[in-house]
């Protein structure tokens, strides 16, 4: 059986033209080759995987090669590239800095400096890892590094250049090395699987690549696990479960969802994530991470900002010309907003589905949100269902405000004729009710000269019986002024008289589930600076007293002094919004507990006796004492 070898060593670069995404680097090296101008030190810093110590052999080979090439390549052939292939050549020497770093070991490295090449021009000591040389090492390796023999080239090679000495810094020359780019990385997985026979797809070699996170080494390592998982065959969906990656489909899917604002499928969606073994968190942060690309791939000038092969791209752009751009904004907002309260929140499951019904609920109603952020409230999840509903019921099914109409049209008769003959009664007719306004407006008939007309209370009924039902009572005083605009309708402008009207609108008794729903309205809307008091109110449970009353507890004053300051605001939104004008809350301190009292063994047998009679009698017939 054939020796397995690692795509890593298998693959590693021979020359400069080989090596993968560091072209300006190996450029400016080979000219330095070509033209004689080599420095005494260098530094090769940069990410793991992206070909440092690759670079620095092929530099070795390179300055001792007999018979370079006319761009600085080693020509591979002569005694010294032989040697050097085999690992045989007396001239080059690396050391290991992360196991090799007391100044014994530079001591050592030091006399070896000494002894001159046998075969080649130059003696080259590259030494990995050098930021892993300790401070006393550092310090010995200084004045050979300023000033080493004509024939000693030192290279040295780390991941963390900030952890090395300025003194070193300013002996070498430094050469930085990028990460690789996804492209890159792709093409170089293609070439290798080509070279091995593998089929691999792009879409699953993007996602090595993205993985790999811009160390060539490591995509080598991981395309080497994925051709054992599925037996050269790559495939998006297999290497996506060998991964443990959440495959993009997911998230494709979740948008779609988005734009017809579909809550259940989004909720599903999540819960399938979940018991596939993905956390919520990092489920999160990849929707985010798609919402990103989704808006980059909108325009021809950021599209090259994806880094994905070209089939993943057309899709991107094709989801993203069904998105409009506010829409990308206020979702990603949104998403970093659970992403930060994520770490946070007790309910992790329920701090990530809240984000999705609020994202669901983005495109259905844009223009009644009006600021630039994502709304701050939820919208009902089943609205479309029950205004369905309601839009399929009989029209006579609601026709309480028609004596209120009736009434009112009553009293907005016009003045009586010149000629004191009675007039007809005009028939009492409900106009139509504008869209925008939650309780019907009265309006009379219009007139060729609208004035303004103040409505009269008409005298009640002697004749009607004392027990009459209020809903046959007059309706309340308005004030009512028509306006006329050319051809269009009339505006209906109403403003309830200062005078108490007890009858205009009917208190809505409180409810325990509706005050509690209109209770976290108000935490969500409150500002950033009162975060900490809504932290505090989430913990609250309002109750009922009555029909009007809302008693709410707290357990220290400065909390309720906090909140006394809030009452106006909250007060005037809970009677909007569960329609009773007399709902009111009370604000009250829990009282401490009270301590008890710790009694001594003497002072509870007192207390005993004095109970019990009978304990009295059988310590005095005893003469029983405590000690």
């Amino acid at each position: 059986m054939e020796e397995f070898i690692v795509s890593a060593r298998k693959y590693r670069p021979l020359n400069f033209d080989s090596v993968v995404g560091q072209r300006a680097l190996t450029t400016t090296l080979k000219n330095a080759i070509a033209t004689g101008k080599l420095a005494h030190a260098y530094l090769f810093c940069g990410p793991r995987g992206v070909g440092k110590t690759t670079c620095a052999r092929i530099f070795a080979k390179a300055i001792n090669c007999l018979n370079p090439k006319s761009d600085g390549d080693p020509c591979g052939e002569c005694e010294s590239c032989r040697a050097f292939n085999e690992q045989r050549s007396m001239n080059i020497h690396e050391l290991d800095a992360a196991s090799n770093n007391s100044v014994e070991d530079i001591r050592e490295l030091i006399q070896q400096v000494q002894i001159p090449p046998q075969i080649g021009r130059y003696k080259v000591f590259i030494i990995d890892e050098v930021h892993m040389l300790s401070s006393a090492a550092f310090n010995a390796f200084l004045k050979t590094l300023e000033e080493p023999p004509s024939y000693v080239i030192f290279i040295l090679a780390t991941t963390e250049k900030h952890k090395i000495l300025p003194t070193i810094l300013s002996r070498c020359q430094v050469y930085d090395f990028q990460r690789m780019t996804i492209q890159d990385t792709i093409d170089h997985l293609k070439h290798v699987a080509e070279k091995e026979g593998y089929t691999a797809d792009p879409e699953a070699l993007n996602l090595i690549a993205q993985k790999a996170d811009g160390s060539m080494r490591d995509a080598l390592s991981i395309f080497d696990q994925m051709v054992s998982f599925t037996g050269g065959q790559l495939t998006y969906d297999r290497v996506c479960q060998s991964l443990n990656v959440l495959s993009t489909e997911y998230y494709f899917r979740l948008v779609d969802h988005f734009l017809k604002n579909e809550v259940e499928p989004c909720l599903l969606l999540l819960n399938e994530v979940l018991m596939k073994g993905f956390d919520a968190g990092n489920f999160i942060g990849g929707l985010a991470s798609h919402l990103r690309d989704v808006l980059v791939s909108r325009d021809a000038q950021t599209l090259p900002l994806l880094e994905m092969s070209e089939q993943m791209r057309n899709r991107y752009h094709e989801q993203a010309l069904r998105c409009q751009p506010r829409f990308l904004y206020r979702a990603l907002k949104l998403c970093n907003d659970c992403d930060q309260a994520y770490r946070t929140s007790r309910n992790k499951r329920l701090q990530v589905e809240i984000c999705l019904i609020q994202l669901a609920q983005l495109t259905e109603d844009e223009a009644t949100d009006g600021g630039p952020g994502p709304a701050k409230t939820l919208k009902p999840v089943f609205q479309k269902q029950a205004a369905q509903r309601t839009s399929q019921e009989p029209a006579q099914s609601a026709p309480q405000p028609q004596p209120a109409l009736q009434a009112a049209s009553t009293q907005a008769t016009p003045p009586p004729h010149p000629d004191n003959r009675p007039q007809p009664m005009p028939q009492a007719q409900p106009h139509p009710m504008p869209q925008a306004q939650p309780q019907p407006a009265p309006q009379a008939q219009p007139q060729p000269a609208p004035q303004p007309v103040v409505a009269q209370a008409p005298m009640p009924d002697h004749k009607s019986p004392v027990g009459q039902s209020t809903a046959a009572k007059p309706a309340p005083l308005r004030k009512v002024t028509l306006k006329a605009f050319g051809g269009k309708k009339n505006e209906i402008k109403e403003a309830d008289e200062a005078q108490p009207q007890p009858d205009a609108v009917a208190n809505t008794p409180l409810q325990e589930s509706e005050l509690h729903t209109c209770w976290y309205e108000i935490i969500n809307r409150m500002p950033q600076e009162e975060k900490a008091m809504a932290t505090r109110m989430r913990d609250m449970r309002p109750g009922i007293e009555g029909t009007s009353t809302i008693v709410v507890t707290v357990y220290n004053n400065q909390v309720a002094s906090e909140m006394k300051r809030m009452l106006p605001r909250m007060e005037a939104y809970i009677r909007k919004r569960l329609n009773n004008s007399e709902a009111h809350i009370d604000v009250r301190v829990a009282e401490a507990e009270k301590a008890q009292k710790i009694f001594s063994k003497p002072e509870r047998l007192r207390t005993m006796m004095q109970q019990n009679h009978a304990i009295a009698r059988l310590v005095k017939e005893m003469n029983l004492r405590i000690e």
